[in-house]
């Protein structure tokens, strides 16, 4: 049984392990021991916090196979950004162009940089072993943050984006960055991702503030904007199935796509549900026949795939091995939401 939980500072090696396989592009998983150590004890920390509202915590979470123990994916949140490092953004807008004098009626696309002091919370870092990529195990990884937000709602800002990363090659290069940043800031690509986890001060110092008019630029880096990575795909439909639409912002380096929906109105934040389990019983199944996205209630957070049965009363039944894996006995409470929109259980 695949089991997800809070990352601990054993994990730094798996960790590091996994960023060597994300290839460019993922600035928050960089193949930094130093970096990844650092963020490890930020989301420690961050869960050993009670706070009344998000401050720029970060949280990660890691997929582990149960009984071996060997940790095979990663995901993460922020609980808000733009507390004390701003988020920065080009939001893509038309702007019309009229003459009569020559007919032309005509709407010209431009980018704007977008800087945010105030912002949302945000769901990424998501990546799993690729021999573990079936069996709906991607789904489910993405959906345990959105019932850790359904579980703590008071940690996050009201509205959640996903930064999708977008179009870059095996070597680290992007069409919209060799047409834009490149100019601005001389470095390559994945030098300058890299520097955005070090210290953001050098994108205020020499990001262009003026708007870019699209049809300026290369038709290569035109064709990039607001699209994603071939392997962030399944990600974004993932989130699309869950409401996430484009927020008509990209990223200000290679362009790929910010998607976003209000933390209420995410699927599986909406429709989850909190319950007191009533019984152990062999072979669970849900109310429709689906399997579930299950975890326990407290800030020692685990989650894994399961079935659940509800009962007249509103408590539920679930399998022993899931009790096990979420470490909880009948009287204490589980959340849990299907784990397909089109199969879904009811109630909050």
């Amino acid at each position: 049984m695949l089991v997800i939980r809070p990352i601990e500072t054993a994990d730094l090696e798996s960790l590091l392990e996994i960023s060597r396989q994300v290839g460019y592009g993922m600035t928050t998983l960089p193949p930094n021991r130093t970096v990844l150590s650092r963020r490890i004890e930020e989301s420690r920390r961050s869960f050993t916090l009670h706070p009344d509202q998000p401050r720029g915590e970060t949280y990660l979470f890691v997929m582990q196979e149960n009984d071996s123990r060997r940790v095979v994916g990663v995901c993460g949140i922020i609980s808000k950004v733009g507390e004390g490092d701003p988020f920065y953004g080009y939001r893509l807008r038309c702007e019309p162009c009229v003459s009569e004098m020559l007919k032309v009626n005509k709407t010209i696309s431009l980018l704007e940089l977008t800087v945010l002091y105030d912002g949302p919370a945000v769901v990424g870092s998501l990546f799993l072993l690729p021999e573990f990529r079936r069996d709906g195990n991607g789904r489910f990884l993405a959906l345990s943050r959105f019932v850790f937000m359904a579980q703590f709602p008071q940690r996050f800002a009201a509205h959640v984006i996903a930064e999708m990363r977008g179009v870059i090659d095996r070597e680290g290069r992007s069409p919209f960055w060799d047409a834009v940043g490149r100019h601005f800031f001389e470095l390559d690509f994945p030098q300058a991702d890299y520097l955005t986890l070090v210290n953001k001060r050098f994108i205020a110092d020499l990001m262009p503030r003026h708007p870019l008019y699209v049809p300026l630029l290369p038709a290569a880096a035109q064709a990039v904007i607001g699209k994603v990575h071939p392997e962030t795909q399944p990600a974004l439909k993932i989130l699309q199935d869950e409401g996430f639409t484009f927020e008509d912002i990209v990223d200000i380096f290679e362009a790929g796509g910010v998607f976003g929906c209000d933390r209420e109105r995410i699927r599986a934040v909406r429709e989850s549900r909190a319950a007191l389990v009533a019984a152990l019983v062999p072979m669970a199944i849900g109310t429709d026949g689906e399997n579930c996205v299950l975890s326990n209630t407290d800030l020692a957070f685990r989650a894994c795939k399961g079935g659940v049965r509800v009962l007249d009363d509103g408590r539920v039944c679930i399998d022993p091995s899931t009790a096990r894996a979420l470490r909880i006995e009948p009287g204490q409470a589980i959340r849990f939401v299907s784990v397909r929109p089109d199969r879904r259980t009811t109630g909050r």
